[in-house]
């Protein structure tokens, strides 16, 4: 209160004083304002100044140095410049003109540098950007920032690879007219119409519509640290899947088939293309992609997850992989949640997922758009009818990409479901690609057909190249040659055993086949099936109950399975293929401390595997199809690691025989053939891959004579076919005619090899090889080696191969096939 009555009683005198004329106003005591510090009233009368605007003090408190005056005479160009005389000071400039263009540092005194004012330094003090003269600005006024387009990773590096350079590969966009249709030309003017002018906007009528420019197109560039990772032919890869995936290829089509074979790096070459286009496009700061779902079969769920981060590391991507953890509700809900998030809510890009699960679960995913989809081993969808590829081919996805080593395994149609997968509609419906190609290839390729079949085939299959060619790339194994150990691949021809040999004629021979034969059995693939088992090994049948009467051929020491009891021991002497493998095994375990692979179709050959390791203690692991998933992938890197006490893997072709890495062994044998020679393929190439250290040694097991050669027999036909689509080889040697079921259930005695005989091989004189292959083809039996056993003094004698060597001493082999990879 006491503040408040001061300033009452001062007010009245002031004024009274400030009325009288030549007196100066006495000044105000200073008063207490709301009873804080004492402050003077005369803050209230100046008027409020901004504290961003202040404004500049001099540094020096020198006086302002007056302007030099500047003489104007003569610079209308009266007075030409070479009649003026060089002063001193023009003598000067030019002698000292190199000197001023690099200014020298010169350190200023303390006095004046600590009297400056401080300003923010700014690397590029332009206008635009920061003024700390300028007032700041009003709330809710953002300044716009200057967009400089650039590249994410720099195109100019040393190593870099550009995927898509904008003054190359940037096509000129027609302009479209109000149908949708391009324009062509502007010779058809539409004349202008009197058009009133009220519907034009008042920009429109004072000209005032602004261009709005284009950002300009930046290149886009593989990130440096998969860059350097890259194979020269893993770069080619990259570079053809993004041009397909981005319609630079075909704007109609943006999907394509990786098909190169096994251990060639699919996974790392679609690893790359997946993060470039999650990161980058050709708009600068923008992606290509939001979110990229990889469907793969359940065992490579894992693996897929292990890859991106050995590739990436491990905070570049946090990959959403579905392995089975999950219970089916909390599943619903991560995928409900993954579908609708979008734009920056989109925390995990890639869905890893399986066939299987996706197929489940896709009504989830139904509505979302997925940039782009990933299908490792893609011949699940070979099948244009099944519920997988329906599920798949609902997905909202443009970009699809199919993963497989083996595009064709059967026939053609197959093959038109994996490119119509790839690019819907491209090749027209699936009657139209069976008339148009399939049907006149399939005659050409028959060994029965005319010459005219022949060249219309030829003619077909140009044409569908021609097509296809574009949205496929494959390239063989050769290419690994130069980064690889070489490879010894042996198909190995082991004769019956005795007991085998009573069986397979007793059950050839009896009533059942015989009506079969006539047509009047209906169940041939039941006595297929007993066929394939029987050269495997006759414990796979249960003899009593599968061949009625056939006690008599029991060898003396043959106890029937239900009378064992305890007794689990394997007698591999009833198995032609099993003595050799035996003998393998044990020479392996001595000599040498390689590791090995078995492989077998069925389950049942696997557990008599099991008991021939256990018996001989043997270590050894086993996967099959009924392991859970989530333990396959512990499984197989403890076998890879060097100092594993296991040297035996035991797989079912079925459950692993795709993309598993199985480098820690380098022998592996493939104990029974299958109908399907991609499944064979898959199965073969488990171990030389990239990784592998040591030189690998591939073994087929085919029972001379016997239905396994027939089905290695049509094996080798449906290959010529692959490779005359995939791999386009001229003249694939048109080997067999669609042969029938009579064939299957003939038994050769006393041949080498059955196969090598249907070959009428050219290069061998009484079945010894006299001239060697100029060229071996892979896909080709017929350009590899050709041994027979004829004892240790023989080629076979001379083998790489020691454990091929040691069986010229015994009498199970009877013939080899060899190929060497380089």
């Amino acid at each position: 209160m006491e503040g408040k009555l001061t300033i009452l009683t001062n007010a009245p005198r002031t004024a009274i004083v400030a009325n009288k004329e030549h007196i100066a106003p006495s000044i105000p005591k200073r008063g207490r304002l709301y009873g804080g510090t004492p402050q003077s009233i005369d803050r209230l009368i100046k008027p409020f100044r901004c504290p961003g605007s202040s404004t500049v003090v001099r540094v020096s408190e020198k006086p302002a140095r007056k302007k030099r005056k500047v003489n104007y005479a003569d610079a209308d160009g009266s007075v030409e410049d070479g009649d003026k005389p060089y002063t001193n000071d023009d003598r000067l400039a030019l002698a000292t003109r190199d000197v001023n263009k690099f200014p020298v540092f010169k350190v200023k005194d303390r006095d004046t540098l600590f009297r400056q004012r401080f300003a923010v330094p700014l690397v590029n003090k332009e206008v635009g950007t920061y003024n700390s003269c300028r007032p700041p600005p009003l709330l809710g006024l953002r300044q716009g920032a200057v967009f400089v387009a650039k590249p994410l990773h720099d195109p100019s590096e040393e190593f870099a690879i550009v995927l898509y350079d904008p003054t190359v590969d940037d096509k000129p966009v027609a302009p479209l007219d109000s149908d949708g249709k391009e324009e062509h030309g502007k010779a058809e003017e539409k004349p202008k119409l009197d058009e009133p002018i009220m519907h034009k906007s008042l920009a429109d009528i004072l000209g005032l519509k602004k261009k709005v420019e284009e950002r300009p197109k930046v290149p886009v560039v593989i990130d440096p640290r998969l860059a350097k990772v890259l194979r020269p032919h893993q770069v080619e890869g990259v570079k053809f899947l993004y041009r397909c995936t981005t319609g630079l290829l075909d704007t109609n089509a943006q999907g394509c088939i990786m098909a190169d074979e096994m251990g060639l790096g699919k996974t790392l070459q679609c690893i790359t293309l997946m993060w470039t286009l999650l990161k980058q496009s050709p708009d600068a700061g923008k992606s290509t992609i939001q979110k990229c779902v990889i469907a793969c079969p359940s065992s490579l769920v894992r693996n897929w997850a292990n890859e991106l981060v050995k590739w990436l590391g491990k905070d570049a991507v946090t990959p959403f992989a579905i392995d089975g953890k999950a219970t089916k509700e909390e599943l619903t809900q991560q995928l409900r949640q993954w579908s609708i998030a979008s734009g920056r809510a989109v925390t995990r890009p890639v869905l890893i997922v399986s066939y299987e699960t996706l197929r489940l679960n896709v009504d989830e995913l139904k509505n979302t758009p997925i940039g782009l989809l990933l299908c490792d081993e893609g011949h699940r969808l070979k099948n244009g009818e099944s519920q997988t590829f329906t599920a798949l081919n609902g997905l909202n996805v443009q970009k699809r990409v199919i993963l497989s080593g083996t595009p064709i395994q059967n026939d053609l149609s197959e093959y038109f479901a994996l490119l119509n997968f790839a690019n819907p509609n491209y090749l027209g419906t699936r009657n139209e690609f069976r008339k148009n190609y399939e049907l006149p290839i399939l005659r050409g390729r028959d060994a029965a057909g005319t010459d005219k079949d022949r060249q219309k085939g030829d003619e077909c299959l140009a044409k569908l190249l021609t097509l296809v060619n574009k949205f496929i790339i494959r390239r063989t194994n050769d290419i690994l040659s130069k980064y690889l150990p070489v490879k010894y691949e042996h198909v190995v021809f082991c004769n019956l055993a005795p007991f085998q040999k009573d069986l397979y004629n007793y059950f050839i021979d009896s009533p059942d086949i015989k009506s079969l034969l006539r047509g009047k059995g209906s169940q041939p693939l039941k006595a297929i099936g007993m066929l394939k088992k029987l050269c495997n090994h006759p414990d796979l049948l249960n003899l009593s109950e599968d061949l009625p009467g056939c006690e008599q051929f029991y060898p003396s020491d043959y106890v029937p399975k239900d009378a064992r009891g305890r007794d689990r021991d394997v007698k591999p002497w009833y198995s032609g293929k099993m003595m050799v493998l035996d003998r393998m095994l044990a020479r392996i375990r001595a000599d040498t401390n390689d590791k090995i692979v078995l492989i077998s179709n069925y389950t049942q050959t696997l557990d008599v595997f099991e008991k021939l390791c256990r018996s001989r203690s043997y270590g050894c692991l086993r996967l099959d199809g009924t392991m859970n998933v989530n333990k396959r992938q512990k499984l197989v890197d403890k076998f890879n690691d060097p100092e594993g006490a296991e040297f035996v893997f035991l797989l079912s072709s079925k459950a692993g025989g795709c993309g598993l890495n199985l480098i820690g062994a380098n022998r592996l044998v493939l104990f029974d053939p299958d109908w399907n020679p991609a499944a064979d393929q898959q199965a073969l190439a488990r171990v030389w891959r990239d990784g592998q250290k040591k030189d690998c040694f591939v073994y087929r097991f085919i029972a001379t004579g016997t239905i396994e050669e027939k089905i290695f027999q049509r094996q080798s036909h449906k290959q010529s076919l692959s490779s005359c689509v995939v791999d386009s080889a001229e003249d694939v040697e048109r080997h067999f005619s669609l042969d029938s079921l009579r064939e299957l259930f003939q038994y050769a005695p006393k041949t080498t090899s059955d196969t090598h005989d249907t070959f009428k091989c050219k290069r061998c004189k009484d079945g010894r090889q006299v001239i060697k292959a100029p060229a071996m083809l892979y896909g080709d039996t017929s350009t590899w080696n050709h041994f027979i056993n004829e004892g240790e003094t023989a080629a076979m004698g001379k083998i790489q191969d020691l454990l091929l060597r040691q069986e010229c001493s015994e009498k199970d082999v009877s013939a080899v096939f060899q190929y060497v990879s380089h």
